[in-house]
């Protein structure tokens, strides 16, 4: 009976994933048509195939197209951050917001927003090395949780004490250096931390997808080696796995592509805690099948928040870091209590 449900199991991912693949589509497509006017989607069809007006040109490749693209790559690189982390630690709650990797890269751009900014609101250096602050802040995040956690880093209460732990300092450094810094300071840092992917333009999308795309690359080599869940550090040397050294590298590849994913968009929340649960239930507990179903919600979960903030209240632009909260925030006390019941 298990191998039918397997067999099963196996023969539905390719479906599933490509029912996502769809809804991802036409959710992007939906993301360049609807804003604070329409445009039919022939018509953006018609413009991202080169022709239209010269208004419909600047609305669809340089408003829109822009964040929606953004959003996709970023929600979709926090999925695989997420899915890689809960699968090393066999936690179900472990995730890149969780484990203090997402307040890690805000405090890295602060302090480079910080330190790199002039008087006249200009940053002193490129653009192109806002990722790499992020970079730089995550891994420590990350980091100091892995070494603080021990051996016992595949414990859930360990993991997220040491997480909330690290995540709450992280936060006070921030707000410390946002109320000391000057105004136009506190607004660029306080923009990043809630999550928004609008002002996003080109080159930081090519940016993000040149240090991306080798991140994933690597993700879908990692998971060939994923070990199975029951198998312990013993167990794992004995087929020529290390299993501490892994850990580490999986631990630092997450981080990595969360820095990348939320150094131009933001601290955008919960998309890592979320999407690879959703990707187990829809395409089942297939390594490779859950590794593109996760990136592929993550991708739709970000497009949608963007696209909701957007419907409902424009013309303001609220951040699509807070659809993402609002959310996830409940999703996680509902994952914990569910774990204590099962513990309990």
């Amino acid at each position: 009976m298990s191998g039918l449900t397997s067999t099963l199991t196996t023969a539905r991912a390719p479906i599933a994933l490509a029912v996502l693949g769809l809804m991802g589509l036409l959710l992007a497509l939906g993301g360049v048509a609807f804003g604070s006017s329409w445009i039919p989607l022939d018509q953006v069809a018609s413009v991202i195939l080169g022709a239209g007006e010269k208004t419909q040109k600047l609305i669809v490749l340089q408003l829109r197209l822009p964040r929606v693209a953004i959003a996709a790559l970023a929600g979709g690189g926090m999925a695989v951050a997420g899915f890689l982390l809960q699968k090393i630690t066999r936690n179900a709650l472990a995730s890149p917001g969780v484990l203090g990797v997402i307040d890690g890269a805000a405090l890295g751009v602060v302090v480079f927003l910080a330190v790199l900014s002039n008087e006249s609101n200009t940053l002193v250096t490129s653009i192109a090395y806002q990722p790499l602050a992020a970079m730089a802040g995550a891994v420590l995040g990350i980091g100091l949780v892995f070494l603080l956690s021990g051996r016992q880093s595949a414990s859930a209460v360990r993991l997220l004490l040491f997480g909330i732990a690290i995540a709450a300092v992280f936060k006070a450094l921030v707000m410390v250096m946002m109320l000391i810094g000057p105004i136009y300071r506190t607004s660029q840092a306080a923009r990043w931390i809630a999550g928004a992917v609008n002002e996003i333009n080109w080159s930081e999308i090519q940016i993000t997808l040149l240090m991306l795309l080798p991140l994933l690359a690597l993700a879908v080599l990692a998971a060939r080696k994923m070990p199975p869940a029951d198998l312990d550090e013993v167990s794992a040397r004995s087929i020529g796995l290390d299993l501490p050294v892994f850990r580490v590298l999986i631990f630092a590849l997450a981080a990595g592509l969360t820095a990348v994913s939320v150094a131009f968009v933001g601290g955008v929340g919960f998309i890592g805690l979320m999407a690879p649960h959703l990707a187990r239930l829809v395409v089942g507990r297939n390594t490779y099948a859950g590794l593109f179903g996760s990136f592929l919600l993550g991708a739709i979960m970000l497009i949608g928040a963007d696209l909701i903030v957007r419907v409902l209240f424009s013309p303001v632009e609220v951040p699509a870091g807070t659809v993402t909260a609002v959310i996830g925030a409940p999703y996680f006390l509902f994952l914990l209590m569910s774990r204590q019941r099962h513990d309990g």
